[in-house]
């Protein structure tokens, strides 16, 4: 049975503006990404929506809640879906991490780590939804990892940009 996937990097927030680095941080939506999250609301109206997965970190829950709030739709709220926890390089821009760190990260979560962690909660979400639309609102990072994963072209998303995926049979496509 089919899944639909929408997959959605959440709104703009300051430290989007700023190019700082978020990772675990708690960081809300700026008055850019609010309107960017209604108007993703809009643009999902057409779609068919049977459930809705957020991380729990603010700019992706906000972001999510906007378009629950348009549809009626449940919100449910996860850690797993949280971007990668990049330790100390959180709040700092690149070139602040060039200077203090070369571009190795002391601490924090590793790559394999934080892909195998989304993959694994988007596969519960599929298995837990067969045959209906869900919509997940995450994270730039982890929404790359995810289709490097699974071998989509994993260019950077936007704020609020999305791209659907079917899942089927152990495998993902798109439509």
């Amino acid at each position: 049975m089919e899944t639909t996937l929408y997959l959605v990097r959440h709104g703009q927030t300051a430290w989007n503006l700023e190019n700082r680095c978020q990772g675990h941080a708690d960081i809300p939506l700026d008055a850019t990404g609010i309107a960017q999250a209604r108007g993703l609301a809009d643009a999902l109206a057409a779609h068919r929506i049977d459930a809705i997965y957020t991380s729990d970190l603010q700019r992706a829950h906000e972001t999510a809640a906007i378009v629950a709030a348009a549809r009626g739709v449940a919100l449910t709220v996860t850690r797993a879906l949280r971007e990668i926890d990049i330790g100390s390089w959180s709040g700092l821009t690149d070139d602040e991490i060039e200077q203090l760190y070369g571009m190795d990260r002391p601490d924090g979560e590793s790559e394999d780590d934080h892909r195998d962690r989304i993959v694994a909660a988007i596969a519960r979400i599929v298995a837990t939804h067969a045959g209906e639309h869900v919509l997940v609102v995450a994270h730039g990072q982890s929404l790359e990892a995810f289709r490097r994963h699974i071998g989509v072209p994993a260019e950077p998303l936007r704020n609020c940009e999305w791209f659907t995926l079917v899942a089927q049979a152990g495998g993902y496509r798109e439509p």
